[in-house]
């Protein structure tokens, strides 16, 4: 069977290639699956699609229509995937439920530690070989107090980072984490967390409960020197909320790797196109904030996870099977 793989990036292709062989015939194109693109599907019984690609009604259909039966996402969210309208077609969903948590605690940490040191405008000072130091000066992290949203795996990850610099725990989730509680951490009501802690990391899905969890009122609670990074999804912040904040001249600095607009602007090439979105625009002239583009997963060692689960899904597809990362058709309800 031969496959097709939408939105591959350049770096991933030989993962992906190597993950295919032996088991189907694979064929990747960089574009990504949205309206435009859908009907080069057509044939395909099975495709793959990264984060960013719009799987909504109109797609869906356009899929279903030209013989596609599985669609394999290689990320762990899907809120970009309307399911209900995938299950009334007969599609199976399949997503990764799992890879590497370190990719993304680590460089959560790195957006933190950035701005914190203001690495950035350190190092285009000195390509300029302007060696001074005004105005880059940070703070310890050891002692002061973090706040991990979220704490399955990804969150547990980022604490397990930050018990190792020896700063403070607070957690907020639906449920405790027993390995996070024995680091030392103590779970609170959110509103606490926000108000209380010098670093803010964000690890939880985007659903409709969570879409802007950090608005206006969460932004206003939290300290003014506080540390606020976001390599979960943009969603989560009302991104207008945050420009309001930020031109107060609030918080020592912001590190986002994702944007609830990001898609069709994330993982292309628009330097020589005008960008309409006026919030990013704004967004990234801050001197305080780092925005990159949804790479806090790209490392070898998650993105080869990623794709041998993608093949898995397929070859369970294929034969058959049912594993947990399959998201329609939906489980069937237990039996009592």
């Amino acid at each position: 069977m031969e496959v097709l793989a939408f939105g591959v990036q350049a770096d991933e292709r030989p993962l992906i290639e190597a993950a295919f062989d032996g088991h189907h015939e694979v064929r990747c194109v960089g574009v990504f699956l949205d309206a435009d693109t859908a009907a080069m599907a057509a044939g395909y019984e099975a495709i793959s699609t990264s984060v960013n690609a719009r799987l909504d009604a109109g797609v869906l259909q356009t899929l279903a229509v030209g013989g596609t039966a599985m669609i394999a996402q290689r990320s762990t969210g899907f809120n970009n995937i309307d399911l209900d309208v995938a299950e009334r077609l007969g599609l199976t969903v399949a997503r990764v439920s799992y890879y590497s948590p370190y990719s993304v605690a680590e460089f959560a940490w790195t957006l933190a530690m950035a701005v914190n040191r203001r690495i950035v405008r350190a190092s285009n000072r000195t390509r300029d070989f302007d060696f001074r130091l005004d105005g880059l000066m940070g703070r310890d992290l050891r002692g002061r107090t973090v706040g991990v949203v979220g704490t399955g795996k990804i969150g547990e990850a980022f604490a397990r980072i930050a018990h190792g610099f020896g700063m403070r725990l607070l957690g907020w989730d639906i449920a405790p984490n027993p390995a996070c509680t024995e680091l030392g951490m103590t779970y609170v009501p959110k509103e606490d967390l926000f108000a209380a802690s010098d670093v803010i990391s964000l690890h939880v899905p985007l659903l409709p409960a969570t879409r802007h969890l950090i608005g206006a009122d969460a932004l206003r609670l939290m300290k003014d020197d506080a540390i606020l990074v976001n390599s979960s999804r943009g969603g989560l912040i009302d991104s207008e909320a945050l420009v309001t904040e930020l031109r107060k001249g609030r918080f020592t600095g912001v590190g986002l790797d994702v944007y609830e607009a990001e898609a069709g602007l994330f993982f292309l090439d628009k330097s020589l196109e005008a960008v309409d979105d006026d919030t990013l625009a704004r967004l990234v002239t801050f001197p305080n904030v780092v925005v990159t583009s949804h790479q806090a997963y790209y490392t070898t060692d998650a993105v080869t996870q990623i794709v041998d689960t993608t093949v898995a899904n397929i070859d369970d597809w294929a034969a058959g099977r049912r594993s947990e990362n399959v998201l329609v058709p939906a489980a069937p309800a237990p039996t009592v």
